[in-house]
């Protein structure tokens, strides 16, 4: 690596270097610190501060992202703010600005596409993409990837890359130096690579895994890989034998063209309140205001949903999830949010503090919506279908009218008074959706 290299990449090899890269070549682009990163950039006078990226402290806000700098203090992503705050006084809250963090990684994945086609951006900050000789180039992986990070370091921003033969083991190796560090495994070394290291090192693996496989005296990944598949599957059911593999570095999962559009498979919103809600038309009034905002987004889409999911946490570390089939495809929350008022039954007494509400929409499935809309179609439909046929257009023109006035003036144009009563009770953390939805 040339010295001007060196202050943008740090390469760790794992294995002796090859003049020749033999097999596939995958590797996990992991940009550092993302957010926090691009609002150093966009504040030069915050570089080498602690900046902390989510709601206010005063807000119930959580942490999003934190720099490299707040990390020391125990500062990380999930945290509620006011323990951010706590742990690192001097730390710049800052809300974030999605719009900006979209626009640079588009910019980094457009970096990655001018080497290989082979792109599979799994969230805002992460891609896989696959280099592998012979393919689209002769060029050892090794280089593409420096020159990946130094065209990325041109942003202003930096980036980690694991290199390995899968993407198991490239996302093992991409999160081994950071940040600005390029990882690689050389083919046939992968079990080496992986032996020593803890099982919570393998995606997949949580906490409750964790502690299973650590009452079996499975610990480190090479003690995963030595298990026997049948044992495995005994005990942990088809997943059992698969993690072993992994564990092993076995994963011919291929990386997805980036021509290739990822389908949405849900859309959903959240609010994390103030003050807790203990009361049943507060909560009443909640789901509403969050539904409003999922069927906004909906129609914005042109999508519509045949399953609600209604989500309540009841403090930071405990919460209920629930789902119910809709009775048709629904893009208007006057269809979809009475439905999820009757989960919440299902999970709330009176009482009970409520934190965090969220709505989320999911079977996007357009031969059933199709289908259940050839039932309004048929020429003599009776009375009934026609009356409910016209009162859901009626709804749906009503929907699309107040979506184009908050598009024009802002959503304090029209509101409705459950969307005026949560107005300054709601945490200010932005949803930053590291999924690509």
């Amino acid at each position: 690596m040339t010295p001007d290299r060196e202050a943008d990449a740090r390469e760790f090899s794992f294995g002796s270097a090859m003049e020749r890269w033999e097999g596939p070549a995958i590797a996990l682009l992991d940009l550092d610190a993302f957010f926090a990163s691009v609002e150093q950039l966009d504040h030069p006078e915050w570089r080498g501060k602690p900046v902390i990226v989510g709601g206010s402290p005063e807000m119930r806000g959580v942490v999003s992202t934190a720099s490299y700098e707040a990390r020391p203090y125990g500062v990380h992503s999930a945290m509620p703010a006011a323990e951010a705050r706590r742990l690192c006084p001097q730390g710049i809250f800052v809300q974030g600005h999605f719009d900006r963090y979209r626009e640079l990684s588009g910019k980094v994945m457009d970096i990655i596409g001018a080497e290989t086609p082979r792109l599979e951006q799994v969230s805002i900050d992460e891609a896989f993409f696959d280099v592998s000789p012979g393919r689209y180039s002769a060029e050892n992986p090794v280089d593409i990837c420096e020159r990946i990070q130094a065209h990325v370091a041109e942003l202003g921003i930096t980036c980690s890359i694991g290199l390995a033969t899968s993407k198991t083991v490239a996302k093992i190796a991409s999160e081994i130096d950071k940040p600005r560090g390029l990882t690689v495994v050389y083919p046939g070394t992968e079990a080496a690579f992986l032996a020593p290291l803890p099982i919570r090192a393998l995606s997949g693996i949580g906490a409750a895994t964790e502690r299973r496989l650590a009452s079996l005296g499975i610990r480190t990944l090479g003690d995963l890989a030595a298990q026997d598949p049948r044992e495995m599957r005994e005990r942990f059911g088809v997943m059992g034998p698969r993690m072993a593999e992994r564990a092993r570095g076995v994963d011919h999962s291929p990386v997805r063209e980036r021509a290739v559009s990822r389908e949405v498979k849900s859309v959903s919103n959240e609010r994390t309140f103030a003050e807790d809600l203990t009361r049943r038309d507060e909560i009443r009034a909640a789901i509403w205001h969050v539904s409003g905002v999922v069927g906004r987004r909906l129609r914005k889409k042109g999508l519509m949903g045949r399953e609600v999911t209604l989500k309540i946490r009841f403090d930071f570390e405990h919460g209920r999830t629930v789902q119910r089939p809709l009775p048709s495809p629904a893009d208007d929350e006057a269809e979809f949010a009475p439905v999820a008022i009757e989960l919440m039954d299902e999970v709330w007494r009176e009482g009970m503090p409520v934190r965090l509400i969220g709505v989320g929409i999911s079977r996007f499935d357009e031969e059933d919506a199709l289908r259940q809309a050839s039932l309004f179609d048929v020429e003599g439909g009776d009375a009934p279908h026609d009356a409910r046929e016209r009162r859901r257009e009626h709804r749906a023109n009503l929907g699309r009218v107040r979506d184009a006035v908050r598009e024009r003036f802002g959503d304090d144009a029209l509101a409705f008074g459950h969307d005026l009563r949560f107005k300054h009770r709601t945490s200010d953390t932005q949803p930053m959706h590291r999924d690509l939805e």
